[in-house]
């Protein structure tokens, strides 16, 4: 008895509660501190002084076997070989372990951590099938007794994540990974306690970062293979995990570095880098923004601007790994992953700065602050590369973006060098460079170049522009192009090297269309630059060419919408309106999914670019003196949004000029005002608007007149707000004209549905309108406009009035709106022989005065039937056409040519209808300085301003219409001050830089030729010289500043214009101006003396037998009788005498007119001015040219008929680009 009592006293006296307390937090400290050579030792001292935890202990023992077994095993074998069952003794292990499991159920945590031992134990020896058995079945079951803050110890929860860890990494094995993906998702609520703040320790850092990894690896496998969807809400649940993870080790002081996390695990970045990926593609594929795992963001966010400030987040942080890992590269090496992160980085740009997103879903800094920060990300990846061709392709591309064009061409001229060397070497040693681009990506960034040149480039630009298009055709020639999408060609085998590599794949169809497209704009933007008048025919024809192929069906895209526009625009100005019509149908019905939308782009895409589409056609109509359809493709233009709200919004165009109890009454209103498409537009979309506008007025003003145009003009100042925002508008006054105005649609202020554009109702009655002015003779439209000194020439010659309509102050004094009384369509063998006629000694020749009469019938021209309402085509509820080819013409473009499927009529029928295989816009949506802006939106109102002044000019207002120059010249000084303000240097008084409308002095030139044509109109001759001599001063290749003044100058030499008195009246009412101009209407007798031209060649000076003696009594000694001797040696009369200016100051004024026309004519604003034209064939006639001033004439005359309402280069930007 005492032996048992001294056995029993000496196991109470080992079991000391104190010291096994103490005992078991230091073996549960070794634990999950990983310090496991101190395991062994505790496990004997917690036996010692608590025997009663032998599950704990035994649990213990096999860890540490397990720990040290893989220590061994990494050390002398490859890292994914399972441990041999005999190096881990499972065999005395195993059993040991389910007993003492099988008779635990005092401590829960302790059989807990023994059965996931068990199951590590069994994954670890590779005995996979049976993990999933040995581990507990429901650890919320097991621990939920003890699921209490303080209840559950460290190392039971690195237990569970280990179990999850285990768990899911057997299903996967299995390719489970849906069900891997569902355990690893269930157990994220193990990780509440980490996220709590309390600082793990080692092994609880290990194991959860081992399962996030895992989680986050297995759910971006399974997003590869189409397992799991982004479209799930909880898609970014374990990357977000994972960045909690992250922040959470920030703030317990302990902040992850790079590298990897564990042995044999994936790098850190490597996560980081599936996390970008993953929410890139819901950037790049619009999908719904998933909000599980979220944490707490701002109410007022946007879903967008969620997403943004995510994307930046994870950007940061994987760049920030991404370069501190990398090492600049050898000559050798490459450095992919930093290039395909750049490539991410750019695709996400592509979609944010598109027109589909906007600035409030990009938080603070918009799409420019994120352009910029695109840019440092791109600067830092080029530290990390070597010579990388895609980074400086980038850095083009953004800083076009951004508006910074010469940093963005210093990019393109660095990456150009070293692509030429590149595609050298490849050339030479037969080895690709994998940082080298392609041939494909070389030849649209080329294309790229040269369209952002010819778009906002100025004349250096498109020297530029020409000069790439040349190397750009020379690599197309070495390039092999793509094969024919007609099935015709037999397919064959690239050329490859010695290893079988490609060292030049054929170029993508999309490419190649592009290419040329870019080559025929160069070419068509420099003909239009040249000085070199010889050149300018040859360059159009290459320009059609290189277009032609563009549009080729077999390897090109015959509905690419740029080209086609690209190209009829060439047709109209070489006036082949036949086939630039039927161009234009073929891009107005090519075919376009109505419901897609890129998100680049932005809604509606298609239809906004067919804008300046629509108005082409209709400045093509009106060369055709189809009126009253051209006024109807304007109409189309806007129909095709079916809505005006989806254009304008619900706002209505009055906006400021309502009265303030209606926009109170508004504001207070419940209803959301919502916004139309014109928010989300560029300028230079806005800017295509305002012309169709302009382009509308002027066809109001030549069938109903001007007056009704004046009324009509309030309307574009309306617009000119809705779009461009509120300015200071003066409201401008109505015609006061005695005539009574007709009822017009256009002749009232109404909301945008119906004033702006049209409306249905006016459709209805807009033939009959038509056929009342022409069957009215009392018409409210003024027969005859008032007599010129550019506008008097004899009925009787039958001389071409050549009359042209443009808004921004280079018209000539006769109006294009006034041009139904002119010969076109009159080119009949009588006119051929009487356009010039030899003068009648009786009568001094006489200008044929410009008349505003009655518009006549559509005139026949260029080989083709007029245009007709009655078509059926695909389009008829927008416009009606019909259009027949003429065989007959020799010169017809559509003779001969595969551009287009169609004879005849294009319709939908026989119309080939394909969907654009280039990308809507190839260059990026560019943000130009509020400065910038603010200049083009100021010249855009002076072009309003001076169309606005001509109207009133011709409507013999000419008090408003100084008003509307007043207005114009205000913002032209306004300009003047905030150029000379300017310390940037990008603009200047005579380049109005990058992106820029037109320049300083262009504008003041402008201005004063307005000003001049309204002198003339004003009968003060002398008064608009000054003017047109001002113009000139500033800007001296102004067209109509030129033709006004040389039609000045030859009145002078013909003496239809006399000097003024040099001693003025006693009542002094006659100023400068009106004396001679009274001079003209009360002396008949020396307006009807005629002048002829002397014998030599114009320029060179005359002999004195071949002076003209004007003698007091109006005698004149013509040239017969000086042959015979007849001359007079008398000097000049005294000044208060003369009453003509001397002989040699008249020559002096003929010549320089002469001299001013022949440049004019021979520069790209004026080679197709068929004023300038008539003016010069006058010039020829006057100094006996006969045959050189009919050549003038016919040109002039040829140029007539081609010609629509308005100038075409108003319809596109900067040009021929759209």
């Amino acid at each position: 008895m005492i032996g048992e009592s001294l056995v029993v006293t000496n196991v109470v006296l080992s079991q000391n509660p104190i010291k096994a307390a103490q005992y078991l937090k230091k073996l549960e400290d070794a634990r999950c501190e990983g310090r496991w050579d101190e395991v062994l030792e505790l496990v004997r001292k917690v036996r010692k002084h608590a025997n009663d935890r032998t599950c704990l202990t035994t649990a213990a023992e096999v860890e540490y076997a397990i720990v040290k077994a893989s220590q061994t095993q990494t050390t002398n074998s490859q890292p994914t070989t399972a441990i041999s069952t005999v190096e881990l003794d499972t065999a005395r292990l195993l059993p040991k372990l389910l007993e003492v499991i099988d008779i635990e159920h005092t401590y829960p945590q302790d059989r807990f951590q023994a059965q996931v031992c068990l199951g590590w134990m069994h994954w670890t020896v590779g005995e996979y099938s049976h993990v999933s058995a040995r581990l507990p079945t429901d650890q919320e079951q097991e621990l939920l007794p003890l699921n209490q803050p303080d209840g559950v110890s460290e190392w039971t929860r690195v237990c569970a994540l280990k179990a999850t860890y285990l768990k899911a990494h057997c299903l996967s094995r299995n390719n489970r990974t849906v069900d891997a993906l569902d355990v690893f998702r269930g157990a994220l609520s193990s990780l509440s306690h980490y996220w709590s703040g309390q600082k793990g320790r080692t092994q609880l850092q290990f194991w959860a970062e081992l399962l996030l990894t895992e989680y986050c690896m297995l759910q971006a496998q399974a997003l590869e293979r189409g397992e799991k969807s982004l479209e799930d809400d909880a898609a970014l649940a374990p990357f977000r995990s994972w960045a909690k993870y992250w922040e959470v080790t920030k703030t317990q002081g302990a902040p992850l570095v790079g590298g990897h996390g564990f042995r044999d695990a994936v790098p850190r970045r490597r996560v980081w880098s599936e996390y970008y990926t993953a929410i890139s593609s819901i950037l790049q594929q619009d999908l719904p923004f998933p909000t599980t795992y979220l944490g707490n963001v701002a109410h007022e966010s946007s879903a967008r601007n969620q997403l943004q400030m995510e994307l930046k987040k994870v950007e940061t942080a994987y760049e920030a790994l991404l370069l501190s890992e990398t090492t600049f590269p050898r000559a050798d090496e490459e450095r992919e992953e930093v290039e395909n992160f750049v490539a991410a980085v750019m695709s996400n740009w592509n979609i944010s700065v598109g027109r589909d997103w906007h600035e409030q879903d990009l938080g603070s800094g918009g799409k420019e602050g994120l352009s910029r920060g695109v840019l440092d990300i791109l600067y830092r990846a080029a530290t990390k590369t070597f010579h990388s061709t895609a980074i400086l392709r980038y850095l083009f591309t953004v800083h076009l973006a951004v508006a910074e064009f010469d940093l963005a061409f210093h990019a393109f001229d660095s990456y150009m060098e070293i692509v030429k060397k590149g595609k050298a070497r490849v050339d030479k040693t037969g080895h690709l460079e994998p940082s080298l681009d392609d041939d494909a990506t070389v030849l649209e960034t080329v294309s790229q170049a040269i369209i952002a040149l010819c778009k906002y480039g100025s004349r250096d630009a498109a020297e530029t522009a020409r000069d790439l298009s040349v190397e750009l055709e020379e690599m197309l020639q070495k390039s092999r192009p793509p094969l024919s999408t007609t099935g015709g060609s037999i397919s064959t085998v690239d050329e490859e090297n010695g290893n079988g590599v490609i060292l030049h794949p054929r170029v993508p169809a999309r490419i190649y269309a592009l290419s040329w497209q870019a080559i025929g704009l160069s070419q068509a933007h420099w003909s239009r630059a040249t000085f070199d008048a010889s050149v300018r025919i040859d360059l159009q024809t290459k320009a059609i060419r290189s277009l032609q192929k563009s549009l080729s069906p077999e390897i090109g895209n015959p509905t690419d919408i740029r080209s086609l526009f690209t190209l009829s625009l060439l047709l109209a100005e070489q006036r082949e309106l036949t086939a630039a019509i039927d161009i234009v149908k073929a891009a107005l019905l090519s075919n376009k999914k109505p419901a897609e939308q890129i998100l680049e782009t932005g809604p509606y895409w298609r239809e906004r670019s067919l804008i300046p589409l629509w108005h082409l056609l209709a400045l093509l109509l009106s060369a055709r003196q189809d009126y009253t359809m051209a006024a109807r493709a304007c109409e189309a233009a806007f129909e095709q949004f079916n809505d005006p709200e989806v254009l304008f919004g619900n706002q209505t165009l009055q906006g400021s000029f309502r009265s303030e109890h209606l926009n109170e009454a508004e504001a207070r209103n419940d209803k959301i005002t919502l916004h139309g498409l014109v928010d989300e537009m560029d300028d230079l979309e806005k800017e295509g608007i305002i012309q169709v506008k302009m382009t509308q007025l002027a066809l109001l003003e030549l069938l109903e007149g001007p007056e009704v145009a004046v009324n009509a003009s309030q309307e574009l100042l309306v617009l000119y707000t809705r779009l461009f925002g509120p300015m200071h508008l003066k409201i401008l006054p109505t015609s006061k004209s005695p005539l009574e105005v007709p009822k017009s649609s256009a002749g009232t202020l109404r909301s945008i549905r119906g004033s702006i554009f049209g409306s249905k109702s006016d459709k209805n009655t807009t033939q009959s309108k038509r056929r009342s002015i022409l069957g009215n003779d009392k018409s409210t439209v003024p027969s005859e406009r008032p007599q010129t000194a550019q506008a008097t020439v004899s009925h009787a010659t039958m001389a071409p009035t050549i009359e042209v309509t443009k808004e921004n102050g280079r018209a000539s004094d006769s109006s294009r709106s006034a041009r139904t009384g002119s010969i076109r369509g009159r080119r009949s063998q009588s006119l051929r022989r009487n356009s010039l006629k030899k003068r009648d000694g009786s009568a001094h020749q006489q200008r044929a005065q410009s008349s505003s009469g009655v518009p006549r019938e559509p005139a026949v021209t260029d080989s083709e039937a007029p245009l007709t309402s009655n078509s059926a085509t695909a389009t008829d509820h927008q416009l009606g056409w019909s259009s027949r080819n003429s065989s007959t013409s020799p010169q017809s473009f559509l003779k001969g040519r595969s551009l287009l499927s169609t004879k005849g009529s294009i319709n939908g029928s026989d119309l080939q209808v394909l969907d654009s295989l280039s990308s809507p816009y190839p260059l990026p949506v560019i943000k130009f300085s509020e400065i910038q802006i603010e200049r083009r939106r100021r010249t855009m109102l002076v072009n309003v301003w001076l169309m606005i002044a001509s109207f009133y000019r011709r409507s013999k207002m000419y008090g408003d219409a100084r008003d509307a120059i007043r207005e114009a010249a205000k913002l032209v000084d306004g300009l003047q001050v905030d150029i000379s303000k300017d310390i940037s240097g990008s603009a200047s008084p005579r380049n109005p830089g990058w992106g820029g409308k037109a320049c300083l002095e262009e504008l003041v030139a402008d201005v004063q030729a307005e000003m001049g044509l309204l002198a003339i109109d004003e009968g003060t001759p002398y008064v608009s010289r000054a003017h047109f001599e001002e113009a000139l001063m500033h800007y001296p290749d102004h067209p109509s500043a030129i033709v006004g003044l040389s039609n000045i100058l030859l009145d002078i030499y013909s003496q239809v214009i006399l000097p003024p008195p040099a001693i003025p009246s006693i009542n002094g009412e006659l100023s400068l101006g009106e004396t001679s101009t009274k001079a003209k209407k009360t002396n008949p007798g020396i307006a009807k003396i005629p002048s002829f031209p002397p014998a030599t060649p114009l320029g060179l000076g005359s002999d004195a037998s071949q002076d003209i003696v004007i003698s007091n009594t109006e005698k004149t000694t013509f040239p017969a009788q000086q042959a015979s001797g007849l001359t007079t040696t008398d000097g000049l009369p005294a000044p208060y005498k003369a009453d003509s200016l001397p002989l040699i100051d008249r020559l002096a004024a003929r010549d320089r007119a002469y001299g001013l026309l022949s440049g004019l004519t021979k520069l790209g604003q004026g080679w197709n001015y068929s004023d300038a034209w008539f003016a010069l064939a006058r010039a020829h006639e006057e100094s006996g040219q006969i045959d050189k001033a009919k050549e003038a004439l016919w040109w002039s005359i040829e140029l007539e008929e081609g010609t629509g309402i308005r100038e075409w280069h108003c319809v596109g930007a900067n040009g021929y680009t759209l």
